[in-house]
């Protein structure tokens, strides 16, 4: 298995007057190749999983192991090392720094890790070409519509060319047509081998036939597994 969590908690605020129990006793297995959607409403615990997942933070208590490695307890600077290695993370609100350019936002994975300015041109440019994205290599984050900024965040999820893609509702921005091309993109991840976590409570991704298994979260507990497609 590459993602295995047993007995996982998360709470917010441990020990504070605003303290906030957001995950409880989360059991989860994911095989490598497997495509598996967490589904549930607002406040059901699934972008708080996403983050142990993709190792963005360690669960409170519970056992996390991610890729091989046990995550649990790892200070937080060999946790960001990790997660540059393994995880492509695609984030709900893109977390695209407007200023820059489409291709300075999809390298910046790449500069802590010494990658050369003309390595990582090369590596954007394929993945830009890819995702049909390339004439707005050298356009301003902010002047792209909500499909081009999905479309740049898959790309630099995958720059890296790391072996998990978390995505946070992919679909939440954009309109039918967009969404289907969106969720067939990262469908297409797995037959790439990639192992894909995503988020929704939009039954298009729920529904896509590559998806293996759906698990729905309610107030941070997993209440039901069952297949996808």
């Amino acid at each position: 298995m590459i993602i295995e969590l047993e007995s996982v908690n998360k709470i917010y605020n441990l020990g504070e007057p605003n303290e906030v129990a957001a995950l409880h006793d989360i059991d989860l297995t994911v095989a490598e190749g497997e495509m598996v959607c967490l589904r549930g409403p607002s406040g059901s615990g699934k972008t708080t999983l996403l983050s142990i997942i993709g190792c963005i933070f360690g669960p409170t208590s519970g056992r996390a192991t991610i890729g091989g490695k046990r995550i649990s307890r790892l200070p937080d600077h060999f946790l960001t090392r990790y997660r540059r290695e393994l995880i492509g993370f695609v984030f709900q609100h893109f977390n695209m720094l407007g200023h820059l350019t489409v291709l300075d936002n999809v390298t910046l994975p790449l500069l802590p890790l010494g990658v050369s300015p003309r390595e990582r041109e090369k590596r954007a440019d394929a993945l830009l070409s890819k995702l049909a994205i390339g004439h707005r290599k050298h356009f301003p984050a902010r002047q792209l519509s909500g499909g081009e900024l999905q479309r740049a965040a898959i790309a630099r999820a995958l720059i890296n060319n790391p072996p998990i893609v978390v995505a946070d509702e992919p679909t939440a921005h954009l309109d039918g047509q967009l969404a289907r091309e969106i969720v067939d993109l990262l469908a297409g991840l797995k037959g790439e081998g990639r192992t894909l976590i995503l988020s929704s409570h939009d039954p298009l991704v729920a529904g896509h036939p590559r998806v293996d298994r759906i698990v729905d979260l309610r107030d941070g507990r997993i209440r039901h597994a069952d297949a996808g497609g």
